[in-house]
């Protein structure tokens, strides 16, 4: 059963993210909050919460937050008139407004964007610490069966070898570069989770999300893999801002929101995960290339120019290989190819998916 107006994209997307053999059952009758529900990434899981609920009848009560009343009713204007999501509107490094009872908590609320983090540091640390702290907090009082924190492969910094790293490496991170705002604060978010686990019992999990894109990215996200879809629906170029020797790997959405289900559902208190894709590693340059191929039909060229933007803080990391292992033993492996993935973000984008693409301002 789909929405009336959702992108057939997503609806695929979903529907395959419910095959995946998960305890989905535990989820039933069940009231879960899930913060920064406007996200990209929140949203798919979100989503297959609404799937769940109209194919499978888990009856589970679906809480969204989100700071922006417009942002979040815009991304789910699909089920606006059957009052199948529940709107918490506030800042979530505020405290929880909601005093019902909860089952669950998924804290997603983040400015992930590299765009936020000359403009407005101190935004992207509260929600990762403040949020994290109040919404620990509100988990301690009630009698929690899941609490799932999302981190970042930020965390690792700057890798001290060259093999893929595993949830037990740690790179250098310098807490005195205007960057670390995020990458530490999501440092410090998940000590938060960890401390809290162990005082209190909340049943806290973290997931370590790689480079993963989609369809509902903001076009003027400012991360590489939203610049190319945004310069294919407009006929390119594709323009790289750097040398493109960075190396990254890519996950398609519809992985990533199984692979955070599949934490959520089963993985081990206390622990983090890494979310990624290490088969679809590619530089920069070799995904422009690649995807030039892709859409040969719209005859894209690729262009070096220098990046005029200063707001955008690249990061200094040229390797991010994930080891992925961990994960692996819950039973979940990415399936979806760059070239699979790409062509269904660029479909999303024109067969009635809700797209944002206004500018990002500062705070």
């Amino acid at each position: 059963m789909i929405p009336t107006g959702l992108s057939s994209v997503v609806a695929e997307d979903i529907a395959e993210v419910v095959r995946t053999p998960l305890p989905w059952k535990n989820l039933s009758s069940s009231t879960i909050l899930v913060t920064g529900a406007s996200g990209f990434l929140p949203a798919y899981m979100i989503e297959t919460l609404v799937f769940l609920n109209r194919n499978f009848n888990l009856k589970t009560r679906i809480l969204a937050l989100a700071r922006s009343a417009e942002r979040v009713r815009e991304r789910f204007a699909a089920y606006a008139d059957r009052g199948e999501i529940e709107f918490l509107i506030q800042d979530v490094s505020d405290p929880l407004k909601f005093e019902g009872d909860l089952d669950f908590i998924v804290h997603a609320a983040s400015q992930a964007s590299p765009r936020y983090y000359s403009v407005d540091p101190t935004g992207t640390l509260s929600a990762n610490v403040l949020g994290t702290w109040h919404l620990l907090s509100a988990a301690a009082k009630q009698r929690l069966r899941g609490f799932l924190f999302f981190s970042s492969g930020d965390v690792y910094g700057i890798p001290n070898s060259s093999r893929p790293v595993t949830e037990t490496d740690y790179g250098y991170l310098d807490p005195t570069n205007i960057r670390s705002c995020y990458g530490e604060s999501k440092r410090m978010g998940e000590t938060m989770c960890v401390s809290w686990a162990h005082q209190f019992g909340v049943p806290a999990k973290i997931v370590r999300p790689f480079h993963t894109y989609g369809p509902g990215m903001r076009l003027d996200d400012g991360r590489i893999f939203a610049d190319f879809v945004r310069d294919i629906l407009g006929g390119g170029p594709l323009v790289l801002l750097s040398d493109g020797s960075a190396r990254r790997c890519f996950c398609y959405l519809s992985d990533a929101t199984a692979g955070f289900f599949a934490v959520l559902l089963e993985g081990t208190t206390g622990q983090a995960y890494n979310v990624a894709n290490p088969d679809q590693e590619y530089s920069i340059a070799e995904l422009a290339d690649r995807l030039a191929v892709v859409f040969r039909d719209r005859d894209l060229k690729v262009e070096r120019r220098q990046r005029a933007d200063s707001v955008y803080v690249a990061s200094p990391v040229p390797v991010t290989r994930p080891d992925i292992s961990k994960i692996q033993a819950l039973g979940w492996n990415p399936r979806v190819s760059i070239e699979t993935g790409f062509l269904r973000t660029v479909r999303s984008y024109g067969d009635g998916e809700a797209v944002q693409t206004r500018e990002i301002v500062s705070a």
